[in-house]
């Protein structure tokens, strides 16, 4: 169980903070804002209602205790990279922000943030592989030139195991968790002899080109 200070309580920390909690984690939720405080207060730990940009108010919650800080301010960009800012000065484990646009994004990285998210972005990225390739069911994008998509198995994958697909050797891509069509079952880091069947969901890890490739077999 880790433990996550949640700041700003908008639609994606609100959500973020009460997904987080349900996981069994321990999470503070943080806004200036008492009215969004008092909404989340029964989905959360705990509950603080304070300015992240006064760093006294920071440094009295005990920022470097926590697993994880997430900056997901919904106010103007300058409040998330002032707090971004602070919460690095007082020894944040790892500090993971919302970003509003690509040049908040880099400056965000650029003050020290261990990973930065852009909510509208991402989604949009994954809706677009999924409506563009039928088999396709999500994609999530690691890095630009890795990620992991979870895809129905192709039809001439079916009935033969991993190794005999040669999914590394030909596709570049490595198995990392088989849902079976039948029981739902999911087998995670799938011995090479599993065999694929059809209906199976593939969560499935490579570069970018690889995945490209191999959400467009039918």
């Amino acid at each position: 169980m880790g433990s996550f200070l949640v700041i700003g309580m908008g639609r994606f920390g609100s959500s973020l903070a009460t997904e987080l909690h349900r996981m069994k984690h321990e999470v503070l939720a943080m806004d200036s804002h008492e009215d969004n405080v008092a909404e989340i207060m029964d989905r959360v730990t705990n509950v603080v209602i304070g300015d992240a940009k006064d760093e006294a108010v920071l440094r009295s919650l005990g920022v470097p205790n926590f697993d994880c800080a997430v900056v997901a301010i919904a106010g103007t960009i300058e409040d998330s990279i002032l707090t971004t800012m602070i919460l690095k000065d007082l020894g944040a484990r790892m500090i993971v922000c919302k970003a509003q646009d690509e040049r908040h994004e880099r400056i965000l990285s650029q003050l020290g943030a261990d990973r930065v998210i852009r909510p509208e972005y991402d989604m949009g990225k994954r809706a677009a592989h999924s409506l563009a390739r039928r088999n396709i069911i999500d994609y999530l994008e690691l890095s630009p030139d890795y990620g992991v998509m979870e895809m129905v198995t192709p039809k001439h994958w079916a009935e033969k195991s991993i190794v005999q697909n040669h999914l590394r050797r030909k596709h570049g891509v490595t198995v990392i968790a088989v849902r079976a069509a039948e029981t739902g079952k999911i087998a995670f880091s799938p011995d090479a002899d599993t065999v694929l069947r059809a209906g199976d969901i593939l969560t499935v890890f490579g570069s970018r080109r690889h995945l490209d490739a191999v959400g467009a077999l039918k």
